[in-house]
């Protein structure tokens, strides 16, 4: 098992991995299998998408900020209430397919390649978390 540590710098950020996770597979000398990828932070998920144009980023994170805003009113006393649950909706691990030694996640779609990306909507407004990564 191998870890990565990712930082963000903004309360609700999507942050493009690939090219650190793709750096480990390489490393790692595995050329078929399967990456597993696990964030064992409770207000910070994993997901797949698509990094050609940055506002489609920047749309989400809107998105998650409309859908679950900071609100003093819920019950949660840390304040992240809000955290947990976009952590929720993202969730917390994606399986890859490794190939001749690349992650398939990268293959050319017509608006560029997905790309993955770390979540954060963590307190304090920066997530310094592990990401493991498995090769089965």
């Amino acid at each position: 098992m191998q870890t990565l540590h990712v930082k963000t710098k903004r309360r609700t950020q999507l942050l493009d991995i690939t090219n650190e996770v793709a750096r480990v597979v390489h490393s790692s000398g595995v050329k078929t299998g399967i990456c597993f990828l696990y964030v064992p932070h409770t207000t910070g998920g994993i997901l797949i998408n698509e990094h050609a144009d940055p506002d489609v980023a920047s749309d989400a994170e809107g998105t998650f900020d409309r859908l679950v805003p900071v609100n003093p009113n819920y019950k949660h006393s840390e304040g992240n209430t809000d955290s947990h649950v976009k952590t929720i909706l993202t969730g917390v691990s994606q399986f890859i397919f490794i190939e001749n030694g690349k992650l398939l996640c990268r293959i050319r779609w017509p608006s560029g390649p997905p790309s993955l990306s770390i979540f954060n909507s963590a307190i304090p407004k920066h997530l310094d978390s592990p990401i493991v990564l498995k090769f089965l």
